[in-house]
C-alpha cells in the first residue's frame, strides 16, 4: 500500500476522508478535533450529536471509528476515532484507531485518507512511538489500492517520520 507523507494542515487536504483524532464525546474539542469541527462547520457537529443520541450514548469507545459528513472541508467524509491516553491505554488501542478508520474508509469507498498523528498531542503519546504505530499499521492494511496521507504540522516530527519511512 502507498503511504505518502505530507507536512501541512489536515483541514486543507483534498482527500475522500479526513480522520479526526476525536474525543469520545464526538462534540469537538481542542487540537485536530477542534480544527476539524471549526473548519468543517455545523454539519459535522449535527451528525455527531445524532450519533451520540442514537448509537453512541456513552461516547465513542477508544479505538473505534465512525464517519460523518465533512461539512465545509475539502473532503467527502470525516472519520472520527478516539485514541488512547498515554499511560491509560496501550499500543493495541492506538493501532485499532488506524485499522478501524481504514475499515470505515473502505466501507465508504474512500480512495484517499488523511490521518493526523493520533494521540500524540493532548493525549501525550510519545511521538516516536506514535509515528511507528501509525506507519506500521497503515502499511500493513490489506486495502492495497488506497493512498494514505499522514499529515504532520511540525517540521521536527516530519523529519522523524521521513527517517522512519526510510527504514
Amino acid at each position: 500500500m502507498r503511504l505518502e507523507l505530507v507536512q501541512g494542515d489536515i483541514t486543507e487536504q483534498r482527500v475522500d476522508a479526513i480522520v479526526n483524532a476525536a474525543n469520545s464525546s464526538l462534540l469537538g474539542g481542542g487540537g485536530v478535533d477542534g480544527a476539524i469541527h471549526r473548519r468543517g462547520g455545523p454539519a459535522i457537529l449535527a451528525e455527531c450529536r445524532e450519533l451520540r443520541r442514537v448509537t453512541y450514548r456513552d461516547g465513542l469507545p477508544v479505538g473505534e471509528a465512525v464517519a460523518t459528513t465533512a461539512g465545509d472541508l475539502p473532503a467527502r467524509w470525516v472519520i472520527h476515532t478516539v485514541g488512547p491516553i498515554h499511560g491509560r491505554g496501550d499500543s493495541e488501542q492506538l493501532r485499532s484507531c488506524y485499522r478501524n478508520s481504514l475499515r470505515v474508509a473502505t466501507e465508504l469507498g474512500a480512495d484517499t485518507v488523511a490521518f493526523p498523528l493520533i494521540s500524540a498531542g493532548a493525549y501525550r503519546w510519545p511521538i516516536e512511538d506514535a509515528l511507528r504505530q501509525a506507519v506500521e499499521t497503515i502499511r500493513a492494511a490489506p486495502n492495497e489500492g488506497t493512498a494514505r496521507l499522514v499529515v504532520l504540522g511540525r517540521s521536527r516530527i516530519y523529519k522523524q517520520a521521513e527517517r522512519l519511512l526510510g527504514e
